[in-house]
């Protein structure tokens, strides 16, 4: 008996310390592209001229549309590699790993012809570019574009990563590029060189990037490599199924997130910089959030495998509790001080037109983050279909807000949009994707609302009541934001050891 409870302690141990050690490295990604995103824009914002910073940004925003090409199929080889290995089914994880590949880069085909058009098409898409800007914009289009293209099969290699729980692999490999980029645009900035030679030093650091990831995984799974005989039409059904809600979501997301710098560049390119430093900035929030409850989707499935409803329940609660607490707890101090931030950060002409943007897509995105943890829950174990409705009515919601009042109010129209969005996003997934989804996941709709989302704003409130007053115009004194901070750190701190910890109520079997 002893020897059991000490064998069982000792598996305890190590998955808090697998949970711990993969959050550490997600952040560790995360923090690459923290660095990235406080120390780049600054320079560039000082060293560029303003219309070749704000192409600059509208390019590298249009490239990253490429992303969306992948279908999903990255997040559903972690999945089958964490659900196969926890089965010990190998040849299901192998056939998946080819079969996505194949699709991944069949993608990048069609991400390579995508590119070609829309850089035909950039004076209708921006008519305000200045037309001695059009050429490198194109070409720098492309020179991205391709990377980001040659990126779609190279995903593979990192939801095998993820299925294995080895997080630390994409983060050192993702991080270091995006630090090896940022040090040779500042340098390239400095020494005046055209948006060409930008695009050409990301994209260098792109390609070494998905070397790394591969010769790192011919070492760690040797076994596991592309075969041809192991691209089944069966395989490419199952993952149709699997990556259908995947991609829904995916285009829900670009509906609401990924136009809409676009659309102030079409209505309003005077306003791209801040817009984009704004939204940089949540990017930021949002990057570091899920960097640390991605880690959960591994063990999520393994639950799933072993159909422990009830404790996927549990799991979701806690980390829905977690998610809010940070959530709140990064982005309520960025709301309240938005002006001093902006100021300091691009200078104080930035600030008049940045600020209300800044504040707005905090609050929207506080809002859309109630999801965040039901979602990764979901797609662990394979039930993301019935959470596609709340990106599609999210997303397409968001997308003609944001157009209508685009073109009456130009950047702050199309911020508006993305917090009705958001609005309708919590709603869609609160009543209509919850109550579909009891028999995969046992947890109460009450008990998530009371102890996943309005237990954290209990806990925090002085903070909250803090930023609600600055935001009607209140001017609040330094001691009196120092007092709200400690004391919204000591709920949350109360909140975490009720809880006992995020993970502390998993035992393995």
């Amino acid at each position: 008996m002893l020897a059991e409870f000490g064998r069982m302690k000792r598996n305890s141990l190590q998955i808090h310390w697998r949970f711990v050690k993969n959050a550490i490295a997600n952040l560790g990604r995360g923090s690459a592209a923290a660095v990235v995103a406080v120390l780049l824009p600054p320079v560039l914002v000082r060293h560029m001229a303003p219309a070749a910073y704000a192409v600059w940004i509208l390019v590298l925003q249009t490239a990253a549309y490429v992303n969306y090409l992948n279908f999903g199929l990255e997040t559903a080889i972690g999945r089958y590699v964490a659900y196969s290995t926890e089965k010990k089914d190998l040849q299901q994880r192998n056939s998946v790993f080819s079969t996505a590949f194949f699709g991944l880069c069949c993608a990048a085909v069609l991400a390579l012809l995508c590119l070609a058009g829309v850089s035909l098409a950039v004076p209708e898409l921006f008519p305000a570019v200045p037309a001695s800007l059009i050429p490198q914009m194109r070409l720098s289009l492309l020179i991205i574009g391709f990377s980001m293209a040659i990126g779609l099969p190279a995903s593979a290699w990192n939801g095998v990563f993820v299925g294995i729980a080895r997080y630390e692999i994409p983060g050192l490999t993702v991080g270091g590029a995006r630090l090896l980029s940022a040090v040779g645009v500042i340098l390239a900035v400095f020494a005046g060189r055209s948006l060409v030679v930008l695009a050409a030093i990301i994209t260098s650091a792109n390609l070494l990037s998905y070397l790394a990831q591969y010769l790192t995984l011919r070492r760690i799974v040797p076994d596991l490599r592309f075969r041809s005989s192991l691209v089944k039409r069966s395989t490419a059904g199952e993952l149709y199924g699997y990556c259908v809600g995947l991609t829904v979501m995916s285009f829900g997301m670009l509906l609401v997130t990924g136009f809409d710098l676009l659309l102030v560049g079409h209505f309003d390119f005077a306003a791209v910089t801040p817009y984009s430093i704004s939204a940089s900035i949540i990017t930021l929030i949002i990057g570091l959030l899920y960097a640390v409850i991605n880690v959960i989707m591994p063990h999520a499935a393994s639950l799933h495998a072993r159909k422990r409803a009830d404790e996927l329940g549990k799991l979701l609660i806690s980390s829905a509790r977690l998610t809010m607490l940070l959530v709140i707890l990064t982005g309520i101090p960025i709301l309240i001080y938005a002006g001093p931030i902006m100021r300091l950060w691009i200078g104080q002409r930035f600030v008049a037109g940045g600020a209300p943007l800044l504040a707005l897509l905090i609050i929207a995105n506080i809002i859309r983050t109630i999801g965040a943890p039901y979602s990764i829950v979901l797609i662990a174990v394979g039930d993301q279909n019935y959470i596609k409705i709340a990106p599609i009515v999210e997303g397409v919601s968001n997308f003609g807000i944001s157009i209508v009042l685009g073109h009456f109010f130009g950047a702050i129209g199309v911020a508006m949009g993305t917090f009705f969005g958001a609005i309708v996003g919590a709603s869609a997934l609160l009543f209509y994707a919850m109550p579909r989804t009891k028999p995969s996941i046992e947890f109460s709709r009450r008990e998530f609302l009371l102890s996943g989302v309005l237990s954290p704003i209990l806990w925090t409130s002085p903070l909250l009541a803090i930023a609600a007053a600055s935001s009607c115009g209140i001017v609040i004194q330094p001691p009196v934001i120092a007092l709200g901070a400690m004391l919204s750190l000591g709920g949350a701190a109360f909140l975490l050891n009720r809880t006992q910890g995020i993970f502390k109520r998993f035992r393995p079997v």
